[in-house]
């Protein structure tokens, strides 16, 4: 399966649009981690399965949401309310409650992926505000790529470009 995630846009519905056209096709599903900053009816969210951030304000959007895709089990959740500034734990506690073996969130601006207990947790930093040490890149999203030996994710910056330095291959058990 082959999953785009992305989050924290803040406005920037040209980067969605941008997405959607270059990568619809090419993935079996289109993640947004929240802050999208976008009325919930907006169009792009026929593409992005979303949920909602701390400055997205609608009431359609849910705090978080769950997904199977084959043997794959994902929580959809921006993280304010779980703390992931502060660190994973409740986090992955919520991700044990629900079965999930992989993980995307955002709200911190900052990319980053781990495996903790077999379970993989990804945020692809913001797409039009990053922090932390890949701000310079100007934006990021990721490609997740999950088989049944392993789970490929792939980093790209905001001109769709893979950023080499920013690949993992995690083996599956």
């Amino acid at each position: 399966m082959r999953y785009l995630v992305v989050s924290d846009s803040h406005g920037d519905r040209a980067i969605l649009l941008k997405l959607i056209e270059n990568f619809f096709d090419q993935v079996d599903a289109m993640f947004h981690c929240g802050d999208s900053e976008l009325s919930a009816d907006d169009e792009v969210f026929a593409y992005f399965s979303t949920v909602t951030g701390n400055c997205d304000y609608e009431p359609a959007f849910k705090e978080e949401r769950t997904f199977s895709f084959g043997t794959d089990k994902i929580l959809l959740a921006h993280g304010h309310l779980l703390g992931v500034s502060f660190g994973l734990d409740s986090f992955l506690k919520e991700m044990d409650r629900v079965k999930a073996n992989l993980g995307f969130f955002g709200h911190t601006h900052q990319l980053g992926v781990e495996k903790i207990a077999g379970k993989i947790v990804l945020n692809p930093g913001s797409i039009s505000y990053p922090r932390g040490k890949y701000q310079v890149l100007g934006g990021t999203f990721a490609i997740v790529e999950t088989s049944p030996t392993q789970t490929v994710i792939q980093y790209y910056d905001r001109q769709l470009q893979p950023l080499k330095d920013l690949k993992v291959v995690f083996k599956n058990a």
